[in-house]
């Protein structure tokens, strides 16, 4: 191992943002590695605390060889040397995209009381309420608040990780949402009609000093890796902005 880490030059440089090696890393990671030459190193930023445990163990398993770390501006500094296993590392780089088209989420659901039902999902359970409600209060979320909200949490923390990918310094990110139906009277049962979400617009506030352009560029790379904002521009008037303050 080297003992200054601050002399090495590497041969390519990997931004992971805050994602950890069980949220898609150790893919990244892979294929950053292609662009390094056998004996090569590749420089990997991250701001993930947990990656210190996870990276050295890794790289002894995918014979790589784990250099160290150095503390950077809002990050640490991974350093790997390529190991001469490349065709291996090409056929484990391949079997992991595999694995992750073939992933599949499995949840269950059951009634569990009065417009309440539990849902299982990993080691995760949540209860849901009736799909709308005129309410101010009720005792748990609706449907359609847990559909706008899994749009909403899906954007904030995908944008939050896009800035930090590219060590963008932003302060806070919230998003207001407002969603409605075709025909809400459908749902309810009181007449004939289409109970489809008909509109849902948001607004997502970025609090930065840091390069306006460079930001939108993070939001607009957000947008289009989220599948549910893939799905739901198919079917629903979805309109989305982002207004850095």
């Amino acid at each position: 191992m080297p003992d200054d880490l601050t002399a090495i030059v590497a041969d390519a440089l990997f931004d992971g943002g805050d994602l950890d090696c069980g949220s898609g890393l150790i893919l990244l990671i892979r294929d950053a590695m292609r662009q390094v030459p056998v004996d090569g190193v590749l420089e990997m930023r991250s701001r993930e605390q947990t990656v210190s445990d996870d990276l050295p163990p890794w790289c002894r398993m995918s014979g790589h060889e784990y250099l160290g770390k150095l503390a950077g501006d809002g990050h640490t500094r991974y350093f790997v040397r390529k190991g001469r296993g490349v065709q291996e590392e090409e056929v484990a780089l391949e079997k992991d995209k595999e694995e992750a088209r073939k992933y599949q989420w499995r949840l269950r659901a059951r009634a569990t009381g009065h417009l309440k039902s539990t849902v299982y999902a990993r080691n995760f359970a949540f209860d849901v309420g009736q799909a709308a409600s005129f309410e101010e209060k009720d005792a748990h979320p609706s449907a359609l608040e847990y559909l706008f909200g899994a749009l909403a949490g899906s954007l904030t923390s995908g944008f939050a990780t896009e800035c930090a990918r590219d060590n963008l310094e932003v302060d806070d990110i919230e998003l207001s949402l407002s969603g409605s139906l075709n025909n809400i009277l459908a749902h309810l049962g009181l007449e004939e009609g289409n109970p489809s979400v008909k509109a849902i617009d948001l607004k997502c506030f970025a609090s930065t000093f840091d390069d306006e352009e460079k930001v939108a560029t993070a939001w607009q790379r957000t947008l289009e890796r989220s599948p549910l904002v893939a799905t739901l521009n198919k079917a629903v008037d979805l309109q989305m902005k982002l207004v850095i303050v």
